[in-house]
């Protein structure tokens, strides 16, 4: 997400940040750069105004004319405006209420709900450590039961069964007593959609709602619908006292918009965004970390708590040890390392969150088809004990077969070996870097001599 609006912004923001002195003149030219950035991101235009106006405001006044660093503090002014477009802060989920917490899951039909009903009681079960219990209220798509059902046998959640027969608010509210004597702390009401706003749906669900009375009212929707999304949840907002908003499908939104606009336009937050259609793809959104990003300043927060929550800190101490007693990396360890990475989504997850992922060529970000790691992993696969654990073994024929039997070239076999060289000399220098080494090395390592992850 944000990959078009981050070039030109950090772009933008780039040609100023060494200025020993800006002058209106070329605020209003970097202002109008923004200004045509955030459009060309599908933002919507009440909210790119108030922005735009914003940023000058602050930017001709003492925040940035009066400063030593002047190209700084406008990049900061830029950052700022954007967090508070987006909300700030994050919003966490009220869940300090009598059990069962009732979370209320609104939208249209295709926007992702069921899905999301099973990655946020997955989220809630594993990083909130709650009892979650999932249902469906979907009485007019009998797959969406189906659905809900094998995602609460995916995560371990609760299921509570329901028919099409039968009416959503009697469905609810034999879940919630069902929920208060299986003492579950959470209930997930997964509600029916429709392919547009109209009267007879928004009539059932602020029934449904009024019946059950929920903690939380999210509603789910698009990130490509761009502002749309924004239209769409201020009709839902109107309609029903929503608590924050959920953007999916962020992963094939290359503009943004709806992140920008969404909280604007509608006054309610987001809560939370998917990431990716693995069922640990739902990310709390945090406006700071996400503006950072915007600009290419990475997100070095979540990422370090993606690393601490994904990563195997048992490995992690362990090879920590190894290096530090300067032992050597092998291709054991290398391995151990890929697995990790992929356990965290693969390269394309923590690409983005790297600063200064902006002003690497889309040439080689376009190498990146999220294949690399697991054709990197079937190469080690394909050698010995003795080859991994001493890679000077592996002579000419001896890369062949490692290639063959992986499925491999010969010349991806040799970018593996380069990089395993290179890592190892990072490895020897971090001195029990880990996991985080690689992390700070990756971008090197993408575009470094004789490096880069092997590609098509």
């Amino acid at each position: 997400m944000f990959e078009s609006l981050s070039q030109r912004l950090s772009s933008t923001v780039q040609r100023l940040r060494g200025r020993g002195r800006l002058t209106e003149e070329n605020i209003r030219e970097a202002t109008r750069e923004v200004r045509v950035a955030l459009l060309e991101a599908d933002v919507a235009l009440p909210v790119v105004q108030t922005l735009i106006q914003r940023i000058k405001v602050r930017a001709v006044g003492q925040d940035v004319m009066k400063s030593l660093t002047p190209g700084q503090a406008l990049i900061k002014v830029v950052r700022d405006e954007l967090t508070a477009v987006m909300g700030a802060q994050n919003v966490e989920l009220n869940l300090n209420v009598p059990a069962p917490a009732v979370i209320l899951m609104a939208g249209l039909q295709g926007a992702g709900k069921t899905t999301t009903v099973g990655k946020l009681a997955k989220l809630l079960k594993e990083r909130r450590k709650k009892k979650v219990m999932v249902v469906s209220a979907d009485v007019y798509r009998p797959a969406a039961i189906d659905q809900l059902k094998t995602l609460a046998e995916q995560t371990g959640v609760l299921f509570f069964p329901s028919d099409p027969s039968q009416r959503p608010v009697d469905i609810v509210q034999a879940a919630i007593a069902d929920a208060r004597k299986s003492f579950v702390d959470v209930l997930l009401v997964d509600t029916a959609g429709r392919l547009a706003i109209d009267e007879a749906m928004m009539a059932e669900i602020k029934a449904l709602h009024a019946a059950v009375n929920p903690i939380e009212t999210l509603f789910v929707v698009d990130a490509m619908t761009g502002q749309d999304a924004a239209v769409t949840a201020k009709a839902f907002s109107d309609a029903l006292p929503l608590t924050g908003v959920v953007l999916t499908k962020t992963d094939g939104d290359a503009r943004g918009g709806a992140a920008l606009s969404v909280r604007y336009i509608t006054g309610r937050p987001i809560k939370f965004i998917g990431v990716s259609e693995k069922m640990d793809g739902l990310d709390v959104f945090h406006p700071d970390r996400v503006a950072s990003r915007i600009l290419d300043m990475g997100d070095v927060l979540s990422l370090v708590e993606q690393v601490e929550r994904d990563v195997d800190q048992e490995k992690a101490r362990k090879l920590a040890e190894k290096v530090a007693k300067g032992r050597k990396f092998d291709l054991n360890d290398m391995r151990d390392q890929l697995e990790q990475m992929q356990n965290m989504g693969g390269i394309q997850s923590l690409m983005d969150k790297l600063p200064g992922m902006g002003q690497i060529s889309e040439q080689v970000k376009g190498k990146v088809t999220g294949k690399e790691v697991p054709r990197m992993i079937a190469i080690i696969n394909s050698m010995t004990l003795k080859e991994r654990r001493n890679p000077a073994l592996l002579n000419g024929s001896r890369r062949a077969r490692v290639a063959k039997g992986s499925g491999t070239t010969p010349a991806q076999v040799n970018q593996l070996l380069n990089q395993h060289k290179n890592m190892e000399k990072m490895m020897s220098k971090l001195a029990g870097g880990g996991i985080r080494g690689m992390m700070r090395g990756m971008k090197g390592l993408m575009g470094g001599p004789g490096g880069g992850f092997p590609m098509r």
